[in-house]
């Protein structure tokens, strides 16, 4: 872990992130960090609890003076998304997170940051441990498993937290105050297919599609970002018009809230047709890098030859798969009709994988409206059951409505133009927050989204921005000392 991380200003905060980096903290395996923050709160002396599904709260009281304001949940998930480059050496279950500055950002050497949500877990215990910050009694709610399914923010109960205002730090522009963001369900199609003895006179050529940005599969969805499922299944798409390839191998992607940045496959075409295959397939992919020349500048390709698989798809589920995937929608959906510019429904193919037997397919879809995020996941069910698959949704959680009418925007918004002179961006977001799901269970608790510009989230390119983090930490501070009285 640099030193110059440690550092940097705000190093109350930056210190904290630095603490919780050092703990692995995949999704669904956060034990580690649950621990973790267990034994930050009891060693602070403060009320800490873990409730039924690991959901740490930490209860700090009122300053002086600061008795009569309003409780406080202050919020962030513990857990982070693992990715990295293909030539990165690095375990995520046992190692920290290799970070350093490189001028005014925070970056990972070859993985993800986890500045998503790892910056906000770090302004609460920062705020926890201070003895000089002004604040009304702080509930400090740090859920598991954003990342994989909410189930975190799912099985937080009602009655544990007594506070009126929720602060949600796991926005990532810091000129935007968040009040709204997307709902999302799970889509995954499955079938099994006869494996075929690879015919006679084939063989083997492996197809590598990388190099792509990836990134959030919400936040970025509509950047035009390319998806590596969807390009390989075009080159194979091509392959199988022109050559009658076989598939035997796919495995692209992986995880479902990640824009897919590398896809491998393992194919067999016709001896005869090798030259020609290569020509055309290298055709196509000056093609498609010539689509994708401003926004996917270091999309690779790479077509080499391996030995002959000895089986392949059943033809006709390969005809199937690979229309089924050409037909998919991959991007957005629709926009939002009531809010300039907010995606408001669209679909990330994230996983696909073909081997042995068994093909499986994992979307992501989104939307802020629920009817119609059932509507595409229908969509998305129909392509796929027409191929002959079984379709599960699985992971449904709800959007967050926004309130133009909350009575912490008002007074955000106007400390945020008083700090900076601007006027903050207030919107909803096409992302996942837990402020929906937790509004269940907690319906008149008035809920907010902020936190500092944060680039590249779910992928080895994330990165924070130093002077970003500077600005928002006085913005959490003002905000403290501003929250109203008691009704």
């Amino acid at each position: 872990m640099s030193k110059e991380i440690r550092q940097l200003e705000p190093t109350q905060l930056w210190n904290k992130f630095a603490d919780l980096n050092a703990v692995p903290r995949p999704s669904k395996k956060e034990e580690r960090v649950i621990a973790f923050m267990k034994n930050f709160g009891k060693n602070l002396g403060l009320e800490t609890i873990e409730d039924a599904v690991g959901n740490v709260i930490i209860k700090k009281p009122a300053t002086a003076g600061m008795e009569h304001r309003t409780t406080v949940v202050m919020q962030s998930h513990l857990d982070m998304v693992h990715q990295k480059n293909s030539d990165t050496v690095f375990n995520f279950d046992t190692q920290g997170i290799d970070m350093y500055v490189e001028g005014d950002w925070v970056k990972a050497k070859g993985t993800t940051l986890g500045a998503d949500n790892g910056l906000g877990v770090a302004t609460i215990m920062a705020i926890l441990e201070s003895t000089n910050i002004a604040h009304p009694a702080i509930e400090a709610l740090f859920t598991i498993d954003e990342e994989t399914g909410m189930t975190g923010a799912m099985g937080l109960k009602g009655g544990l937290l007594s506070g009126g205002i929720l602060l949600n730090l796991d926005t990532e522009e810091d000129d935007e105050i968040g009040v709204g963001c997307a709902g999302g369900i799970d889509v995954t199609a499955t079938r099994t297919y006869t494996e075929e003895e690879t015919p006679e006179f084939k063989i083997g050529f492996k197809i590598n599609v990388k190099g792509l940005q990836g990134g959030h599969s919400g936040m970025q969805i509509h950047e035009g970002l390319g998806n590596a499922n969807k390009i390989m299944n075009r080159l194979l798409f091509d392959g199988f018009e022109n050559f009658g390839l076989r598939i035997s191998e796919i495995d692209g992607g992986s995880l479902r809230n990640a824009i897919p940045r590398e896809s491998k496959a393992i194919v067999a075409i016709d001896a005869m047709h090798e030259d020609a295959f290569l020509l055309e397939t290298q055709h196509l992919v000056n093609t498609i890098k010539t689509e994708y020349k401003t926004m996917e500048p270091d999309l690779e390709v790479t077509i080499s030859k391996c030995d002959t698989p000895k089986n392949v798809m059943d033809l006709g589920v390969q005809e199937g798969l690979i229309r089924a995937i050409y037909a998919a929608l991959n991007g957005v959906y629709r926009m939002s009709a009531d809010i300039p510019d907010l995606v408001e429904t669209s679909n990330n193919i994230a996983r696909v994988i073909v081997k042995n037997g068994a093909i499986k397919i994992g979307c992501l879809t989104r939307s802020s409206v629920e009817s119609s995020k059932i509507d595409l996941a229908n969509s998305l069910r129909a392509t796929f059951e027409l191929t002959g698959c079984e379709v599960e949704y699985s992971g449904d959680y709800p959007g967050w409505t926004p309130n133009m009418d909350s009575a912490i925007l008002k007074v955000m918004a106007k400390l945020y133009e008083d700090l900076n002179g601007t006027k903050p961006h207030v919107a909803a977001c096409h992302a996942g927050l837990e402020c929906g799901i937790l509004g269940q269970n907690y319906p008149e608790m008035d809920m907010i989204s902020f936190g500092p510009n944060i680039k590249g989230a779910h992928s080895p390119d994330e990165r924070a921005q130093i002077s970003s983090v500077q600005k928002y930490w006085r913005f959490v501070l003002e905000i403290l000392k501003a929250i109203p009285e008691k009704n």
